[in-house]
């Protein structure tokens, strides 16, 4: 289903325009689905990121420019930004489950809608924003309080949700009055192409919005760009800790999305028999490609075998196949090195004790595509490998508690601090649960990332947030201006 006309592009999106870049590299894109080659764009080099920082310097000081225009003109740019974005969502949808192995259905749900929605909301949100305020000094004089914006960012985009993790950072950056210089990582780079036409559509002045695709290495240089202010990173916490500490060496701001290892805490009163779709939500998401994925079930021992029943049964119902078949529910993961990652950690658990209930290995008749099955492991230990570390794949581990102590002792028991769920039928002794655990977010018999709210981790899940409000903060800066009284 994934086979199609390539789609290739020889230019980059910088400075306001196509041009030519000034290597000779390419990145070839592969079907996740398929592994048949599906297009290819220019591979970016330090010397692009350069030409893309110029630009967005240039548009950023410019007396007239972006930061300069009103909260008002900028909100009507975002509204224009979100109606070109949504007039594409299908072909980006298209495109995002293509590369990455998202199922269409999740795909024509987030990646289609969400980047509209962003900008239209931080549209609202710099309407209303108080960016200048007056106080009465405590020595005589009068204050006045700016919030401007930071300057020029570099934004880092990873592949699971690449063009919703973009407007995560995009629609505040933009509506605070600061350019971007955006690198999409490059297993999702034909998605970005869309992007940068919305751009262009909605009338955006010149190196506002730069695209460079590339790889690590020139992610690494964007970050210490001498002309780059802020830096935006959605990944690894291995690379989160890397950038930190550049940035912390550069006294540079940075706002860090990374990795998770949530814990779904059932209660000893959880009904799950009505929750499959919002427990498939919470732990399997995007093929196990989501960072808030609720990857370890802590489960009450005496209902232990109940929940494994659960999730086994789940697990073993669910479609998996071509990531653009609208009846998929599991696609393939993006890519053959994150299979090899994804079976390294089967085979871990299994050597370390634990028992596959469901899955464990490539779904029967995919002979082509990086299929794993949603894999289920029981007898697993908080301690073992596959209940510390990242997977990002479809492979939850079901660990058994005493009490709700326990539990949250089990739930704390991490580096990470991203996610989470509480599942009980009593709502206010969930609250009473969630408001215990170590996280930057939980939910509540689901969970589901909700725009308005402050998003982002705690100890090796990140710093700094997105979303919400604070979101649009995290791209101000203050300056304090002091005026003397006037002399008797």
């Amino acid at each position: 289903m994934s086979t199609q006309t390539t789609i290739d592009s020889d230019e980059l999106f910088i400075g306001g325009e196509w041009i030519r870049p000034q290597g000779s590299g390419r990145i070839s894109v592969l079907a996740a689905s398929t592994e048949e080659p599906v297009g290819s764009v220019p591979d970016g080099t330090n010397a692009d990121v350069d030409v893309a920082v110029r630009a967005a310097r240039a548009a950023f000081e410019d007396p007239s420019g972006w930061s300069s225009w009103s909260s008002e003109d900028r909100a009507q740019a975002l509204e224009r930004l979100a109606g070109a974005m949504q007039a594409r969502g299908e072909e980006i949808a298209h495109r995002v489950s293509l590369q990455n192995g998202m199922p269409i259905s999740l795909a024509l749900q987030i990646e289609a809608v969400v980047p509209a929605v962003l900008a239209q909301y931080y549209a609202g949100l710099i309407r209303q924003a108080a960016l200048r305020e007056d106080r009465q000094g405590l020595l005589g004089g009068t204050i006045r309080v700016l919030r401007k914006p930071v300057g020029v960012v570099g934004a880092i985009v990873p592949w699971n949700y690449p063009q919703t993790l973009a407007m995560f950072k995009l629609a505040p950056l933009l509506a605070a009055g600061c350019t971007v210089v955006m690198k999409p990582s490059p297993e999702t780079v034909l998605d970005s192409l869309l992007l940068a036409e919305a751009v262009l559509e909605a009338g955006l002045p010149a190196g506002v919005v730069n695209i460079v695709p590339a790889g690590r290495e020139v992610g690494a240089y964007l970050v210490e760009h001498a002309d780059v202010d802020k830096i935006a990173f959605t990944g690894s916490s291995a690379s989160g800790r890397t950038i930190a500490r550049r940035c912390g060496e550069l006294l540079r701001p940075v706002t860090l999305e990374l990795g998770g290892k949530s814990a779904a805490i059932v209660l000893d009163d959880a009904d799950l028999a009505g929750a499959t779709e919002a427990l498939f939500g919470a732990t399997l998401m995007n093929n196990g490609q989501t960072c808030v994925n609720c990857t370890r079930v802590l489960a009450p021992r005496a209902r232990y075998d109940e929940v494994l029943e659960v999730f086994g049964g789940l697990a073993d119902a669910l479609v998996v196949g071509d990531s653009l078949d609208p009846a998929t529910q599991v696609g393939p993961v993006a890519s053959a090195r994150q299979r090899e990652r994804i079976e390294g950690y089967i085979e871990k658990g299994r050597t370390e004790g634990g028992r596959i209930v469901a899955g464990g290995g490539r779904p029967p008749g995919q002979d082509r595509g990086w299929f794993v099955q949603p894999t289920i492991f029981a007898d697993v230990s908080n301690g073992d490998t596959i209940a510390r570390e990242e997977i990002f794949g479809p492979v939850l581990a079901v660990i058994p508690y005493d009490g709700v102590d326990q539990a949250v002792a089990l739930a704390n028991d991490s580096e990470f601090g991203l996610g989470g769920s509480v599942w009980s039928s009593d709502p206010e002794r969930a609250q009473d649960v969630a408001r215990r655990v170590q996280s930057g977010s939980i939910g509540i018999n689901h969970y589901t990332i909700d725009p308005a709210a402050p998003f982002g981790g705690v100890k090796a899940s990140g710093i700094g947030r997105e979303l919400g409000p604070e979101g649009l903060e995290a791209y101000l800066q203050l300056q304090s201006i002091y005026t003397a009284a006037p002399q008797a």
